[in-house]
């Protein structure tokens, strides 16, 4: 475990040294009342958080990243293991980049069926995998051995899901049905340029919202006719290391999770940023964010200062009842 953990802090390392910071470490614009870790989680154990997705109560639905498994995290810190995937014959060791099975993005639809996805290498697991309510998880839909399946989007309205390949630089779309996959945009813009590309993914007014975490960028892909995807244009520029962000709720304000360089920074609408967390606050690498009634989620994995992932709890980011996630209907099906 520690050696897989070490693959990863050392390219995040590379990442952080080499960012082109247009965010401002001076100017902090944190909200009032002060963030809480509300979980503190074990590194030992693989307990290294990598997305997050919320239920109606408050409960964080995440996956370990390290440990393959989709765990729950309730608002007293309380942990309780959903499901754990099974491991690669080969032990994951053909995983594009990392070298280690990944379990990353994850989504819940409103009657509490989860989706996530799963890197392993292998053609046999890698891929979407769902579970519902009470059941257990199985794969719905295979992706490349090739590829590195990492973030995740639903469009509940229209039954689809998209799907970030950050080692091809792609985006691909599926029904909720499952299915074979189609790619939906490989623009330049989602490309990696030697580690890991697009990243983190957001359905936000009308468009598909992207991270790349070696260009530094936050992308907007609006829908076109049938869904299509439009031209993508960089929103955000001077973000290396992004791994995930969430809307606020306040318009095209973003809360993002910077990973190697151990921030979070607030993105304006006209692309400007500025440090909210840091590691002083409690941050160990954020992973991403979710946002809901004003409050921001935040996990942390530990990848790189290697001491004590969690889950931390920012009050005060956004309107009071408001999810964070804006209506993003767009064409028809």
């Amino acid at each position: 475990m520690k050696h897989r953990l070490a693959v990863l802090a050392c390219a995040l390392t590379v990442t952080a040294t080499t960012a082109v910071t247009a965010v401002s470490a001076s100017a902090a614009t944190r909200p009032s009342p002060e963030p809480r870790v509300v979980a503190h989680l074990d590194l030992s154990r693989g307990q290294t958080p990598e997305n997050i997705a919320l239920t109606p109560d408050g409960t964080a639905v995440v996956t370990f990243a390290a440990a393959r498994q989709v765990a729950t995290i309730d608002p007293k810190g309380a942990i309780r293991i959903l499901a754990t995937l099974p491991a690669p014959a080969d032990g994951g060791v053909h995983t594009p980049v990392l070298g280690f099975p990944l379990t990353a993005g994850i989504v819940r639809a409103h009657d509490g069926t989860l989706y996530f996805l799963y890197a392993t290498g292998t053609s046999d697991l890698t891929g979407l995998w769902r579970m519902r309510p009470g059941g257990a998880p199985h794969r719905i839909t295979a992706l490349p051995a090739d590829s590195l399946p990492n973030g995740l989007a639903l469009d509940e309205h229209h039954g689809r899901l998209y799907m970030a390949d950050s080692a091809l630089g792609k985006i691909y779309t599926v029904r909720t049905s499952g299915g074979p996959a189609t790619t939906w945009s490989a623009a330049s813009e989602l490309a990696s340029t030697g580690f890991v590309g697009v990243n983190g993914l957001k359905l936000h007014q009308g468009a598909l919202w992207a991270g790349n975490l070696d260009q530094g960028t936050i992308v907007r892909i609006p829908f076109g006719p049938g869904g299509r995807p439009g031209h993508a244009q960089v929103r955000a520029t001077g973000l290396q290391g992004i791994d995930d962000f969430a809307f606020t709720g306040r318009g095209d304000q973003i809360l993002a999770a910077i990973d190697g360089p151990n921030k979070v920074v607030s993105v304006e609408h006209d692309g400007s940023s500025s440090t909210v967390l840091t590691g002083a606050d409690g941050l160990q690498n954020p992973t991403s964010i979710a946002v809901r009634r004003g409050t921001a989620y935040i996990p942390s994995a530990a990848y790189q200062t290697a001491t004590h992932p969690n889950l931390m709890v920012l009050p005060g980011v956004g309107p009071m009842g408001n999810s964070g996630q804006a209506p993003h209907g767009h064409g028809g099906r």
